[in-house]
């Protein structure tokens, strides 16, 4: 069988990551899915031209059902919407977690052993989400975290620094939220520990910048950025297919590591061709380990709201 990706969501981080994946030759097929009529169809069409000039061929194909995700190796799934107008977080909560279920049950009977990538917001919540609903081993479910907010902090460090990045390293654990955490004192850029480079107070201009890179690009644009979560996604894609065993922080259910348990949390881990390889745990200071407890805290609080809303019992 080919190397074969789903996408389920066609909008711009969709999109993106499958025109990546087709730019770079990483798969033999993708197939994009989206509620929206046309819009898979359209950007499938547009991504299967652009392969003209891609180093190897990639089918890109619509599905016109959810079921025509069908055999795949990874699916990826960016479907959900986003916090509107009077909206509380509880209803969005609710209603992401009932489109993810409706994704999932799907994919769950059309690619039965697929990895699943969860990048749909509130990312840590839907990815616990997704694990409840399968039941599969936690190694096929990994979320979309430190890959993207790794890749903005080294950004952060290449403009303070003018060196390489890459030749920097890029470590931030927690949520992928408010409460991330990223570690650029854990850092290297190529063999030099970061903190020989730069002092405390740029160290924490770093680690502010990095924590609000989504934000400044909303207040910019107006909307969320897509170029970084597409590659991103990318990475995360060519770790598992080429079986890479690549070091990247990612959000995966915690089954004792850290001290936690049953919940979807941004740390080190290294991906393969069976997805989770290995959960990293880092010996944390008592200072990060204090906030690593805040930022499991605030996703339990989201898993919370779903389980007073008796969303795992609904069938």
């Amino acid at each position: 069988m080919g190397r074969k990706v789903g996408i389920v969501g066609a909008g711009a981080v969709g999109a993106t990551a499958a025109y990546t994946l087709a730019m770079l030759g990483t798969c033999d097929e993708i197939v994009l899915f989206d509620i929206a009529e046309g819009v898979a169809k359209g950007k499938a069409i547009d991504i299967a031209q652009a392969t003209y000039y891609a180093p190897q061929d990639t089918l890109i194909t619509a599905a016109e059902e959810p079921s025509d995700i069908k055999d795949c190796d990874i699916v990826i799934v960016t479907a959900g919407v986003p916090r509107k107008g009077d909206m509380t977080r509880a209803d969005l909560l609710m209603i992401n977690a009932k489109i993810i279920k409706q994704v999932v049950t799907n994919i769950m009977e059309n690619s039965p052993n697929a990895i699943i990538i969860s990048v749909s917001n509130p990312l840590d919540v839907m990815t616990y989400v997704i694990k409840q609903i399968t039941g599969w081993p936690s190694n096929r479910i990994v979320g979309l975290a430190g890959a993207l907010d790794g890749s903005r902090m080294a950004y952060q460090i290449k403009k303070l620094t003018g060196l390489s990045n890459r030749q920097t390293g890029s470590l931030v654990i927690g949520d992928h939220g408010e409460n991330m955490i990223p570690l650029p004192h854990k850092v290297h850029v190529g063999d030099v520990p970061l903190t020989e480079l730069i002092d405390q107070s740029e160290m924490e201009g770093i680690i502010e910048r990095t924590r609000f890179g989504g934000a400044e690009i909303v207040k910019h644009l107006g909307t969320s950025g897509y170029y970084g979560p597409g590659r991103a996604i990318t990475h995360m894609v060519e770790a598992i297919l080429n079986d890479n065993k690549t070091v990247v922080s990612s959000s995966v259910i915690l089954e004792g590591q850290y001290g936690y348990d049953n919940v979807a949390v941004g740390v080190p881990v290294v991906l393969g061709k069976n997805g989770v390889e290995k959960v990293i745990e880092l010996d944390l200071d008592a200072e990060t380990k204090e906030k690593f407890a805040l930022s499991v805290s605030s996703i339990k609080d989201g898993i919370k709201i779903l389980q007073d809303n008796n969303f795992f019992e609904e069938k």
